[in-house]
């Protein structure tokens, strides 16, 4: 199975399992040329970030240690292009969280880090 598939079905759990706790889903894969926001949702007054990261065993690592540095740098870049092209002000509450799925055991860390420029 390629990689892309197995991104995208995961993806689609990890959305499911936000719409089960009370997430509301903007986008899916937003792109731009800074790179890739896995999901954007609305979380009560929060703008949420959230990274889905997949790992059928932990052989190579837990999945939450695949966010590293240039990932996080990244995603705070894609994010604030995201926020100023859809006119979104700098004053609204944002987070970024991850949704990490080993095997079949999913969860969420809210907060799982913190923006960098």
């Amino acid at each position: 199975m390629n990689t892309r598939k197995v991104g995208t079905n995961f993806e689609q759990k990890a959305a499911d399992f936000l719409t089960e706790h009370g997430y509301r889903l903007l986008e899916r894969n937003f792109r731009c040329k800074l790179g890739e926001i896995d999901l954007i949702a609305k979380d009560g007054a929060y703008l949420c970030f959230i990274e889905v990261k997949y790992r059928s065993s932990a052989t190579k690592g837990f999945p939450a240690e695949a966010i590293n540095y240039h990932k996080i740098r990244r995603i705070t870049r894609t994010a604030q292009f995201y926020m100023l092209s859809h006119k979104i002000s700098s004053d609204t509450p944002c987070r970024f969280d991850a949704v990490v799925i080993l095997d079949k055991d999913i969860s969420l860390i809210k907060n799982a880090f913190d923006g960098v420029s």
